[in-house]
């Protein structure tokens, strides 16, 4: 089978397309013809080994895992012993953070994938699991938005931020959308009761108080946090130093501020799968490439500048 692989650290022009061989279907595993994947931040860092103590995990002077990928969307071709919730021939998307995706064929775990919508399509799956279950996860299972109170949502257009901003409104939120001047038109397109555009006005002068503070662009400060919301979550960071300050902060406050990765189960996936099947949630997909240019397309998110999701289609 065909893949994206690397062999060591780098930027995408170490990527290489590689015939490989075909995974074999393990216990409690899926084994998947790959359709589509997506393209996330998590993917770079991967790839570049940064921040450096990833290493840990990813291979200290070179990358354990040679495929590179977390987000996809594809068939069940087999289901391995002791897989329940899944058979053959169903479509199927999911996310494996530590890589494996960007290939015809992988194997993931059951607990990581969730049924698509019968009138899904492939590459608008595979632009959900890391993005949207980072959004769902930071709003309500850490953020514990409800019905009718205020969220402030710091990077809203994006591939996290645009999930975010819908999620919130299918939960009965009142969504203010922090954003570039240029993508205020397209955040009120989907959900967004006000805007706020960062290169116009200064958010942290910003003192108007929110029950919620989702901070995915990661340039917020405790301060920020304390004086804006009555409590916060953090997903994003500008550098290992901004993280390291506002957590450490967050020792010596009584403010109830959480950071948190977001993990992949089934049960996720499936609510964010009934959401966009009842038209509450709509991937935005700014740019679709073929599997052969998966390397341009990490290029092209490392600019930190898309407006939604890039998808990469093996039907391409």
């Amino acid at each position: 089978m065909k893949a994206i692989t690397k062999h060591k650290y780098g930027g995408p022009e170490i990527l290489g397309l590689e015939d490989v061989e075909k995974p074999t279907v393990k216990e409690n595993h899926l084994l998947i013809n790959v359709k589509a994947n997506s393209a996330n931040p998590a993917d770079w860092h991967i790839l570049r080994g940064k921040p450096f103590f990833a290493r840990l995990t990813f291979g200290w002077f070179k990358p354990k895992d040679q495929i590179l990928g977390a987000d996809f969307a594809g068939i069940v071709e087999e289901a391995g012993q002791g897989v329940t919730k899944f058979k053959v021939g169903d479509r199927v998307f999911g996310e494996m953070l530590k890589g494996g995706a960007f290939a015809e064929y992988t194997c993931a775990t059951e607990t990581v994938c969730g049924l698509m919508p019968d009138e899904a399509d492939y590459n608008e799956m595979a632009c959900v699991p890391i993005a949207g279950l980072t959004a769902l996860q930071a709003l309500i299972v850490h953020g514990k938005l409800k019905e009718g109170e205020s969220v402030l949502i710091n990077g809203s257009s994006g591939g996290v931020g645009h999930f975010a901003v819908q999620i919130a409104k299918a939960y009965g939120a009142h969504v203010t959308a922090v954003c570039s001047i240029r993508n205020i038109d397209f955040v009120k397109s989907i959900g967004a009761d006000k805007t706020f555009a960062y290169d116009k006005e200064n958010i942290h002068l910003h003192k108007v108080e929110y029950d919620l503070i989702v901070d995915i662009n990661g340039n917020l400060n405790h301060a920020d946090y304390k004086r804006m919301g009555k409590r916060g979550v953090m997903v994003g960071f500008t550098n290992m130093g901004h993280m390291i300050s506002v957590l450490l902060k967050k020792g010596f406050s009584k403010f109830p501020l959480t950071q948190f990765t977001a993990e992949a189960n089934s049960e996720d996936l499936n609510t964010l799968s009934k959401l966009i099947k009842d038209g509450k949630v709509k991937p935005h997909i700014e740019k679709i490439y073929p599997y052969s240019k998966i390397p341009e397309a990490i290029g092209y998110i490392e600019s930190m500048r898309t407006r939604g999701k890039v998808a990469m289609s093996w039907d391409l």
